[in-house]
């Protein structure tokens, strides 16, 4: 069986999304200008979405802001209900640090869960949305 190759595209829907998603809640250390959205075709990770990120040394020797970028798996991401996709990049998002360095928030700290923060905040991002703020 021959392998489907690797295929990304820019993707300006997960970007409005994301968007939408920062004018609702308060997370005003995230930078909607720096975070870059793709969806990808033919990735073997089982995974809905996922981040990366520009670590340090390539920001310095590139000379470049930190910056993000969310990737959508498109044969599972496309096939989620609108609030399982919402709920998919508020879980990406949590993965972007306070102070937007560049690097990644791990899915476990001693002082959080990322699923739980990322389910509370959906809830609130469904209320908020609900009241048009």
């Amino acid at each position: 069986m021959k392998s489907q190759k690797l295929e990304w595209q820019k993707a300006p829907d997960i970007k409005k999304e994301i968007s939408k998603i920062l004018k609702v809640l308060d997370l005003p250390h995230l930078q909607a200008k720096r975070i870059f959205c793709y969806r990808t075709q033919g990735s073997k990770s089982r995974a809905y979405a996922r981040i990366w990120s520009m670590p340090k040394i390539f920001q310095d020797a590139l000379d470049l802001e930190p910056a993000y970028v969310i990737e959508v798996l498109a044969k599972y991401y496309d096939k989620l209900s609108a609030d399982e996709k919402s709920k998919v990049l508020i879980h990406e998002l949590l993965h972007i640090p306070k102070n937007f360095s560049g690097a990644l928030v791990p899915h476990l700290t001693k002082n959080r869960h990322l699923g739980k923060t990322a389910n509370a905040l959906f809830t609130e991002y469904k209320r908020l949305n609900k009241l048009n703020i």
